[in-house]
């Protein structure tokens, strides 16, 4: 009897330990917010994670610099899921819970072509250059909007010195639109985060900026400090950076935290 009435316990902690059995603990409305860089991963990823749980998420998509803007003014999620830099300026801005950073995936700035083209030559800084000078078209982020990969690649013909040269051939995006552009063939090369090219039907990822031109955007998550879910926003944390979500993660462009 006593071994019996033992075995149920253990039982029942177990589940417990799945499954909280206060309702309001065991079925978690997580609110994130996130780079739309992240847009095709995350939407692959939380139909698993609320599959393997019993939790729901609502995922809002915005430009980096939009949604830093937005939490600097008082918004705030279960979780949070941007580019280093930025969550550490937030966290100095004491806008998440005490746990801290946690990185989750990175992706390149990378150059895309319609799929069944040719590849480009982007081998060396100067053949990158060439390819640039020499294409029909161009399309990217555009900067004044803030996405990451369009600031970046700006600073990339500045430094290059071929700013100028490349205005009239320019197509600028409001967001990550550049490879849906490129499969179009609305234009001949795009710029855009790797994760933004890969799962887009008709472009294909030629590869990242070369040389010292490369950069690589790391995406961190963080709990809001005001979350009121702490406990499974530290569950989604850790499922996107365990197997599974890393997994669908790598998929969609993105490598490893």
């Amino acid at each position: 009897m006593t071994r019996t009435l033992l075995a149920l316990v253990t039982a029942l902690t177990a589940i417990s330990g799945l499954a909280p059995l206060n309702g309001a603990a065991r079925a978690a409305e997580l609110r994130v917010l996130t780079s739309v860089a992240l847009t095709s991963a995350l939407d692959e990823v939380a139909p698993l994670f609320e599959k393997a749980t019993v939790h729901k998420l609502t995922i809002g998509y915005d430009l980096i610099a939009n949604l830093r803007k937005r939490i600097l003014e008082g918004e705030t999620a279960d979780v949070i899921i941007l580019s280093r830099p930025v969550m550490e300026e937030l966290q100095k801005q004491d806008k998440f819970a005490a746990s801290g950073l946690v990185n989750v995936a990175s992706t390149p700035v990378a150059v895309a072509a319609r799929a069944g083209a040719p590849k480009p030559d982007i081998s060396s800084v100067d053949a990158f250059k060439h390819t640039l000078l020499t294409a029909r078209s161009i399309v990217y982020a555009d900067p004044a909007k803030g996405g990451a990969s369009g600031v970046y690649f700006a600073r990339v013909l500045d430094r290059l010195g071929i700013a100028e040269q490349m205005k009239a051939k320019t197509i600028l995006v409001p967001g990550a639109q550049a490879a849906e552009v490129v499969a179009r063939g609305e234009a001949e090369l795009g710029i855009a985060q790797g994760s933004e090219i890969v799962p887009v039907s008709g472009a294909q990822l030629v590869g990242p900026l070369p040389g010292d031109l490369a950069s690589m955007t790391v995406f961190t998550a963080a709990i809001g400090r005001e979350s009121n879910a702490p406990e499974p926003a530290h569950a989604l944390i850790r499922f996107l950076a365990g197997p599974e979500g890393a997994s669908r993660l790598k998929a969609k462009g993105f490598e490893p935290g």
